[in-house]
Formats: C-alpha cells, sequence, structure tokens
C-alpha cells in the first residue's frame, strides 16, 4: 500500500518537467491564438478544427508523467503562462484551463491512472473539449447559433480535440520514449518496449 502511495505521488521533478511542459505549451498556446483568429473570417467554424491544441498540455503531461493530478496541473499552468504572455483571451484562459485540466484529468483517473492507450488519451482530448462547452455555453458563445453552425462548431471542435490533444499528444510522447529522454521520469517498462514493437 506505501509503495502504490509512493509510485504515484508527484515528486519535485515531476513538478518542475510539468511546470517547463506547461510553460512550452502556453507559448504554443500563445502563438496560435492569430492562426486561430485567421481561420475565422472563412466561416464554417473551421477554427475549431485547430482548437484541440489548447487542450494538448494535460493529455501530453499526463502520458509523460503518469501520476495523479498532473493532467490539471499541466493544462492551468498552460493556460496562466498564456495569460503571462498575454493571450487574447486574458484572464478567462485560467478558468478555461482550469475546467479543461479537470476534464482531461478525468479521464485517466477513471482507469486509477494505469492505461496510457492513445484511446484513454484521446478521450482525455475529448473530455477536455466537454469541459470547454461548458464556459463557452456561461459566456454566450454558443446561444447565438444557428442550429446547423452549432453543429459544426461542436463536431469540428470534437475532433480536433481527440486527433490534436488526443492522438498527437500521444505521438509525441511515443516519439520521446524512443529517445530515452523519459526515463529519467520513468524506467520503460517491458510493455512499453513491446508497444514501440507494434
Amino acid at each position: 500500500m506505501e509503495t502504490e502511495k509512493k509510485k504515484y505521488a508527484l515528486n519535485l521533478t515531476d513538478i518542475l518537467v510539468t511546470i517547463v511542459v506547461a510553460l512550452a505549451f502556453g507559448l504554443v498556446f500563445r502563438l496560435m491564438g492569430p492562426v486561430y483568429d485567421l481561420l475565422q473570417p472563412f466561416g464554417m467554424h473551421l477554427e475549431q478544427l485547430i482548437y484541440g491544441i489548447w487542450y494538448i498540455a494535460g493529455p501530453f503531461a499526463a502520458l509523460l508523467i503518469r501520476k495523479p493530478g498532473v493532467a490539471l496541473l499541466a493544462e492551468t499552468a498552460a493556460a496562466l503562462a498564456e495569460v503571462l504572455f498575454a493571450g487574447s483571451g486574458g484572464i478567462q484562459n485560467l478558468y478555461y484551463g482550469l475546467i479543461q485540466g479537470g476534464f482531461s484529468e478525468l479521464i485517466f483517473a477513471l482507469w486509477l491512472y494505469r492505461r496510457f492507450t492513445v484511446s484513454v488519451a484521446m478521450l482525455s482530448g475529448f473530455s477536455a473539449a466537454i469541459g470547454s462547452f461548458i464556459l463557452d455555453y456561461a459566456y454566450g458563445y454558443m446561444t447565438g447559433l444557428a442550429g446547423w453552425n452549432l453543429t459544426l462548431y461542436v463536431i469540428f471542435r470534437l475532433i480536433s480535440s481527440a486527433l490534436i490533444a488526443g492522438g498527437f499528444a500521444y505521438v509525441l510522447v511515443k516519439a520521446l520514449e524512443k529517445t530515452g529522454v523519459t526515463q529519467i521520469l520513468r524506467p520503460v517498462s517491458k510493455e512499453d518496449y513491446d508497444v514501440l514493437k507494434k
């Protein structure tokens, strides 16, 4: 029991790596803001097809470190970093980071932090998108949309969240594992090696 607790406890290295990941993604979030703005005038909610990038910090950090609280911490810290980098959403970004990180974390918690497959990662990104819809609705971003428009908005964002925040995060972590960098955080198991061979 004590060994299990120790296995899932965050140490200083875990926290520092999570913060570095969050700062890197916070900068990415800031840089993607103008790209999002460029896509908006085209209509049809095409900008939602890149929206998943704003959920990637949580799943990426959770796949990397594999401990409770990491997805929430990373997504929230990345959102805070975006605020500090003068992102266009201002302090609202922090609220989004908190709720998106919480929803992302929930998926890893449902599997008791024992499954870190691409499907779990995609569900984590998908879940973060669901969390973002709650705030979008509260801020009135969704209420004025016609039915077909709202459908595109929701579907495009969900697709983006699964593919970018989940699938792409998984690919990035697997690429890091091949370099051996992740052994600093967690030793690579036989199961990890077997997955790489497939």
